[in-house]
């Protein structure tokens, strides 16, 4: 039976949860996810789990925070004076939004706190700090 390994295209379902058991995402009722193994394009403790298993193996795998999105980072969140933003711009807690690092490369952001004087904004991941659990079923390979 062929065995995922570097360089294939793996083919999977998956359905990832918090540790509370809250599911965070999954495909189903969609195309199976579709990736390069060895690539860097899924999380990399994801990546290793699926690295060897075959079509129609089944496993769950639970992916610590430093293999997944990373550790939460403080520096990451940076205030910002209020009369620094444009009124047009929304500013409520858990709004999305768009910075633009000084090499142009945009970055996204989340409005963690607001006050009269500041906005905090958050570029962590939303799953940065957290441990992930995944279980995946390889649907094809190839």
């Amino acid at each position: 039976m062929t065995q995922a390994k570097t360089g294939d295209t793996v083919h999977f379902h998956y359905t990832g949860t918090l540790d509370d058991g809250t599911v965070f995402d999954s495909s189903e009722g969609r195309e199976p996810l579709s990736f390069t193994l060895g690539a860097g394009q899924i999380i990399p403790g994801l990546d290793n789990a699926i690295d060897g298993m075959a079509v129609g193996e089944q496993k769950t795998v639970t992916v610590a925070a430093d293999e997944a999105y990373g550790p939460w980072q403080p520096e990451a969140r940076q205030a910002i004076p209020r009369d620094q933003i444009p009124p047009h711009i929304p500013v409520e807690p858990g709004t999305q939004l768009q910075m633009q690092a000084p090499s142009g490369e945009p970055i996204p952001v989340v409005v963690a706190e607001v006050s009269d004087a500041e906005v905090v904004l958050d570029a962590n991941h939303p799953l940065a700090g957290k441990d992930l659990t995944f279980a995946v079923e390889v649907v094809a390979i190839g």
